[in-house]
């Protein structure tokens, strides 16, 4: 199972003076279970890229399979199968606290469950199952207005409201823009144990390249409305020209380690994150010793 863009391209406003063509022939595959993050420049076509991936755009052209459904499937008999396989993919958009809008926290998670046709114990059910996944404690928070939360647990109760469908893909669009060291920490610790408990398949847009390197096994990288590259994290952030070319940088601390390396430091320039870097240069002191 996986999601699969074939050849897809998407025009803005076509046959106008604002056309705009922000998707050039992209195919790549999600692969079901994987972490996959998606980075590049401001208007390298992310966001237009993931909103293809639940039917929220249809492409111009190409393909997007969801379980091997077409979403734009038009047929008699494909048109409920289609409905289906976009229901799969949750989508949680940046700034998603802005999308709040009912007078209590569990009624705005109810309402994607409950206009699906859930109602009662199981509807009740599913919102406090979704609260405590994203460590929300129903009793405490259910009755409460959603704007009376910090940026960080609005967040969190927004997330819940996407994770009260049951979706298989979870896709967030920079889940940790605009909220303090503390509560990104949080967050992406609630993402981490949300793909371990539910097996979900995650995909996310972020600017972080620490985030990228510590989280995703696969990066796709966009350039221009097209495909770059997609590849395990390693690969990518080895590709000097590539990254330039697309304006993005490497995680901090590889950086730094190549420095220390140039500088003349026999330290192994590998390490993704905090923990990988301090372990290398430990290494070089103990053999320094």
């Amino acid at each position: 199972m996986s999601i699969e863009l074939k050849q897809v391209s998407y025009t803005y406003m076509p046959k106008t003076p604002f056309e705009r063509q922000a998707l050039r022939e992209v195919s790549l595959t999600i692969e079901e279970g994987s972490f996959t993050a998606i980075a590049g420049h401001t208007g390298s076509g992310k966001s237009t890229l993931v909103q293809h991936l639940n039917g929220l755009l249809t492409p111009t052209s190409g393909q997007v399979l969801v379980d091997g459904i077409d979403l734009a499937d038009s047929s008699k008999a494909g048109r409920e199968q289609a409905r289906r396989a976009r229901q799969q993919v949750g989508m949680v958009f940046q700034y998603p606290e802005q999308q709040l809008f009912e007078e209590t926290i569990a009624a705005d998670v109810a309402f994607g469950p409950q206009n699906q046709g859930l109602s009662g114990e199981a509807l009740e059910q599913r919102v406090r199952e979704a609260m405590e996944l994203v460590e929300l404690d129903y009793d405490k928070y259910k009755d409460r207005s959603p704007f009376q939360l910090s940026g960080g647990q609005k967040r969190r109760a927004a997330i819940a409201g996407v994770l009260a469908l049951h979706p298989r893909y979870l896709v967030l669009d920079e889940p940790t823009a605009g909220l303090d060291p503390c509560g990104r920490e949080s967050l992406i610790r609630t993402i981490c144990a949300l793909k371990k408990k539910w097996k979900l398949t995650i995909v996310f847009i972020s600017h972080s390249m620490e985030d990228i390197a510590r989280l995703a096994d696969s990066v796709v990288v966009m350039k221009q409305g097209g495909l770059a590259m997609q590849a395990a994290p390693e690969e990518v952030f080895a590709q000097d020209a590539l990254l330039q070319e697309a304006g993005l940088k490497k995680p901090h601390i590889l950086s730094l380690l190549q420095k220390l390396q140039a500088a003349g430091l026999p330290v192994k320039a590998e390490a993704l994150d905090i923990e990988g870097g301090v372990q290398a240069i430990r290494e070089v002191l103990v053999h320094a010793e």
